[in-house]
């Protein structure tokens, strides 16, 4: 498995098109990509305008098939200029569940 993390912050009054922006991306990747296992969106509770994802792909190609497809580069263009600080990006690999619980379900 594959698991990207993001940390970011966007500018303050943006937290709504932020969250508009990405639950439109969740939906398509979790609704039209085989090699997505999990697209969470996460709204920090004392900092209203940080936010964290984390998305587990069958592999870093399932990522990059993701970043090509229409709803992501919607999703891009939606978030351009949106960011107080640049995201940060984590790649990392499951520890548990462990990669037959992601794929013999």
């Amino acid at each position: 498995m594959y698991v990207l993390m993001v940390n970011l912050k966007v500018k303050p009054g943006r937290a709504d098109d932020f969250i508009e922006a990405v639950k439109l991306d969740g939906i398509g990747t979790t609704s039209n990509e085989e090699g997505n296992y999990q697209f969470s969106a996460i709204r920090d509770q004392s900092d209203p305008d940080r936010f964290f994802l984390f998305e587990v792909y069958k592999d870093e190609e399932a990522l990059e098939e993701h970043r090509q497809m229409p709803h992501f580069l919607k999703y891009r263009e939606a978030t351009e200029g949106i960011y107080l600080e640049e995201p940060i990006r984590y790649f990392c690999t499951n520890v548990f569940p462990d990669n037959a619980w992601w794929t013999e379900r």
